[in-house]
């Protein structure tokens, strides 16, 4: 049975005295009363090793929101999996559509990302997603099989049970915006699809799919019950203890 999975992306937002007091509110929240979910917090790094730390990992997962396309070397600024990997975080958020606009990240890149992330033992949350004028030509079901051609369907089967998509219709991030459930449930029937044409019916009921625009905990309830919606990746909404566990209640 695939994985039911709230994940937060804080981006770039709290400064490293901000970051540990939502950590351990969040922590103290989610021991207190056991999620019925996976949870996972996607932090800059400079909270990793410290948020590693303070939260108990059997209730929530750490992430970082990035990491380096080059293992190691002269690349001053970047972030290299196996230093993500060096903090205590098992997971790393790839392929987001801020990272792929903002920061030119090509199919390739991800590619290259994914890969030394899975080789050091790093789960992956792949973005894939459609901008406003790609959704209004009708063409969000291309630019989703494109993405993950690009950079992720070229694993193992091995390799693939270590991914969890995430679907973000770029026009709904931020925006207020939200795909109705039924728009979000036609995609992610769509991306199982491709999963299962490529891997195998099993290994496309077993991937956990994301949804990633707009989520929160009023819309929450109607988007998890959908059959292809496996939970959300939440951005604004991940910045309050209160509003992501509102979200993360939506699985009750």
């Amino acid at each position: 049975m695939r994985k039911h999975i709230v994940a937060g992306n804080w981006k770039m937002n709290k400064n490293l005295q901000e970051g540990i007091t939502l950590a351990t509110e969040l922590n103290d929240m989610l021991t207190a009363e056991k999620p019925n979910c996976d949870v996972v917090i996607g932090t800059p790094f400079i909270h990793l090793a410290k948020v590693s730390e303070i939260i108990d990992h059997s209730v929530i997962g750490l992430a970082a929101e990035n990491c380096a396309n080059h293992a190691s070397g002269a690349y001053t600024g970047e972030v290299s999996a196996e230093m993500v990997k060096s903090t205590g975080a098992e997971y790393v958020i790839l392929g987001h559509s801020e990272r792929r606009e903002y920061y030119n990240e090509t199919p390739e890149i991800l590619k290259e990302k994914v890969d030394l992330a899975l080789a050091n033992g790093l789960k992956v949350i792949f973005c894939i997603g459609e901008s406003l004028a790609q959704r209004e030509a009708n063409e969000q079901e291309s630019v989703c099989k494109a993405e993950l051609e690009g950079s992720v369907f070229h694993l193992t089967a091995e390799q693939w049970s270590n991914i969890v998509i995430a679907y973000e219709p770029i026009w709904a991030i931020g925006t207020g915006k939200t795909a109705t459930a039924e728009q979000a449930q036609d995609i992610h029937a769509f991306i199982r699809s491709c999963v299962a044409e490529k891997y195998g019916a099993a290994a496309a009921d077993n991937t956990s799919i994301l949804y990633g625009g707009s989520c929160n905990g009023k819309n929450a309830p109607e988007l998890f019950a959908k059959a292809d919606i496996d939970g959300g990746l939440i951005g604004g909404a991940s910045l309050k203890a209160a509003d992501f566990k509102l979200i993360i209640d939506a699985w009750k």
